[in-house]
């Protein structure tokens, strides 16, 4: 209640890239402060007691709510993410060159929706400065415990044709540090870059991740490929045979939504829902019970993520719900979604 106070009486008032620039350098700095931080995730990030097991993941995960990529988009917040309750935190979008994205305004809320519009254009500090940021991280104790996903997509400046070297370039600085990479080909804010959901166009960047991820991590990594809620059901189809075929660990499904009449960029948030669990239910009929699915689009509270899972979700993801919700919405979820899962279903390890 506190915080939707200050959201609706001060926070509205900012522009919503400083508000969200201030409240990624706020979560930053409280958990540089070790008691601070610990009284932060005592009160507002606890999660389950019990971590959950998913496939694909060598390690289970302590919360089935994780952050989507693009809110800690230079891999600088992850602990601040993690205290706050979040059971995985999935960094970037990262590129292999830094970029400053596209020119402001490039950010909106669209209160009424309870939605967000953006045109970002994936700015960051480029692939190699995250991988250095991921490798301080796992020098910790709380930052080794941490389950990180590494999105990667592709350059602006770099032409489709040269699109495999690019998103290769940014595997090879972030793989090692990561828990599991998403290939994310499904943004509408870079010119072209949804022409590479084709399986043609996919087929190779993928193959050639997987491979550069494998020798720089040492192990076989988890990769996912991140689409879009506007991909024609034949279409995800064909990337979820893709997946099937090449091996590969599963889907985040679904980014941002080019399907309104707002104004230019990719909407998400509450008018996602329906479509992003039409997805996700098409994916795991699709690709049958041991495939990883990342269900990500409108859920804005319990019974949205309860859908998501039971369309067949393994691991959610939010965005937009967390800005309009505040700090302690990701715990309270979290221990929402384990204590109704240990009432359906007592003695599982798995929602």
């Amino acid at each position: 209640m506190i915080y939707r106070q200050l959201f609706d009486h001060v926070l509205v008032r900012l522009d919503p890239e400083d508000a969200h620039t201030r409240a990624m350098d706020l979560i930053r700095t409280v958990a540089a402060v070790p008691f601070l931080s610990d009284a932060v995730r005592a009160v507002l990030g606890r999660r389950p007691a019990a971590p959950v097991t998913v496939p694909g993941l060598p390690r289970p995960v302590p919360g089935l709510l994780g952050l989507a990529a693009g809110m800690d988009k230079h891999a600088d917040t992850v602990l601040g993410m993690d205290m706050l309750g979040f059971g995985f935190v999935e960094v970037g979008t990262v590129t292999a060159r830094a970029q400053p994205g596209n020119e402001r305004p490039r950010l909106w809320r669209e209160l009424e929706l309870g939605a967000l519009r953006n045109r970002m254009g994936f700015n960051n500090d480029g692939a190699a400065a995250a991988g250095r940021r991921l490798q301080r991280l796992r020098r910790t104790r709380r930052g080794r415990r941490v389950i990180v996903g590494a999105n990667i997509g592709k350059s602006k400046v770099t032409p489709l044709e040269e699109a495999v070297g690019d998103y290769e370039s940014s595997a090879r600085e972030v793989a090692r540090w990561a828990d599991y990479l998403v290939v994310n080909v499904s943004s509408p804010n870079t010119p072209g870059l949804r022409d590479l959901q084709s399986v043609e166009a996919l087929r190779p960047i993928l193959e050639a991740v997987q491979a550069v991820a494998d020798r720089t991590a040492g192990r076989r990594m988890p990769l996912l490929v991140k689409i879009a809620p506007d991909l024609a059901d034949a279409d995800v189809d064909r990337v979820a045979d893709l997946v099937l075929d090449l091996g590969l660990t599963g889907v985040v499904a679904t980014n941002t939504t080019i399907a309104h009449h707002l104004g230019p960029g990719g909407l998400s948030g509450r008018p996602l829902s329906e479509r992003a669990v039409d997805v996700v239910a098409r994916l795991r009929a699709r690709l049958g019970p041991d495939r990883l699915i990342i269900g990500v689009g409108g859920i804005g509270g319990v019974a949205d993520a309860r859908a998501m899972l039971a369309a067949g979700a393994d691991l959610l993801q939010a965005y937009s719900a967390f800005v309009y919700e505040g700090p302690a919405w990701p715990g309270r979820v979290n221990r929402a979604l384990a204590e109704a899962s240990m009432r359906l279903r007592p003695g599982t390890d798995r929602a």
